[in-house]
């Protein structure tokens, strides 16, 4: 009996010890994924062309602070060319930062909008201690939305394009929060972060069943950062939004799969505006197909009446 209780003792330790090592660096790994450095964003932008220090230098710029529903500062610019009442708010991606926004940016400037560029929490000169993919940062783009929109009019005509997690913010700030603007551009997002995750270790990961991981990772990220992965499902609240969606994706993404933005655009209901991209691996579908990616931004602004 007593052999038996032993075993009994021993197998639970080797299962707690399991359950907290993995809980423990797979909640680390989602909560604190390393960030790019400045330093690395630039180099790789100048050598695509998309950054160039003298133009951006001689953009009107001006500094913003807005405070955070969460208690710490969103950094971010204001790029103000004209005394129109359009602006375009742009949303990152994980491990990126506001320089990762300036060839978005750019392609709107050319077209007379305003701009504005952020920070996300725990990325650039924002503050906020860990990255959650969208459930907190749509609370901050909510803070950005809400600025523009009193500093610089109620009438402001207002569109947000974001990439990859900012593209997945944006659908969970306008299908779960506020559809607070007149039109979104989503470029490569996630449908569901549960679902993004699970395949992210099945590729990482071959051998690790998520039955074996993502009840856990779960559980800890509930527990450590107080939200439920199914709370980060843009594909849960698409239908929510009525103003128009261009969805972008580059065929050849293998790190998020296009059928996550194939089932968001057949989802969503309304105006509505689907682009493939023939060349590019994750958000790269601007960089390999630039002339065809502005042009399809033209045919949606024209469609919504905002050329």
């Amino acid at each position: 009996m007593k052999r038996y209780y032993k075993q009994v003792i021993v197998l639970f330790a080797i299962l707690f010890s399991y359950v907290f090592i993995v809980g423990l660096l797979f909640s680390n790994i989602v909560m604190y994924i390393r960030k790019k450095t400045t330093e690395e964003i630039i180099e790789r932008e100048k050598n695509l062309g998309h950054y160039k220090e003298d133009e951006y230098a001689s953009l009107p710029k001006k500094s913003l602070s807005i405070a955070s529903p969460f208690g710490y500062n969103i950094y971010g610019e204001l790029i103000k060319v004209n005394d129109s009442n359009r602006y375009m708010i742009f949303c990152h991606g994980v491990t990126q930062n506001t320089f990762n926004s300036i060839k978005y940016m750019n392609i709107f400037l050319k077209r007379g909008w305003n701009a504005v560029i952020y920070d996300h929490r725990r990325h650039g000169k924002s503050g906020g201690k860990t990255t959650s993919y969208g459930y907190y940062e749509k609370h901050d783009l909510k803070a950005v939305v809400d600025w523009v929109k009193k500093r610089q009019g109620q009438d402001s005509i207002i569109g947000i394009h974001g990439e990859s997690m900012g593209a997945s913010t944006l659908l969970l700030y306008a299908g779960g929060m506020e559809d607070g603007a007149d039109f979104y551009i989503a470029d490569c997002p996630f449908s569901d972060l549960e679902e993004q995750l699970a395949y992210r270790l099945k590729v990482e990961y071959k051998l690790i069943p998520k039955y074996a991981i993502m009840p856990i990772a779960k559980t800890f990220l509930r527990i450590r950062d107080k939200y439920n992965l199914k709370e980060v499902s843009p594909i849960s609240v698409i239908e929510n939004i009525e103003k128009p969606i261009l969805f972008i994706h580059s065929e050849p993404d293998d790190y998020i799969p296009k059928v996550m933005t194939e089932q968001l655009f057949e989802k969503k209901k309304g105006l509505k505006k689907l682009y493939l991209a023939p060349k590019g691996q994750h958000a790269m579908s601007y960089s390999e197909n630039r002339e065809e990616y502005e042009k399809m931004v033209d045919e949606f602004l024209q469609e919504i009446g905002y050329h």
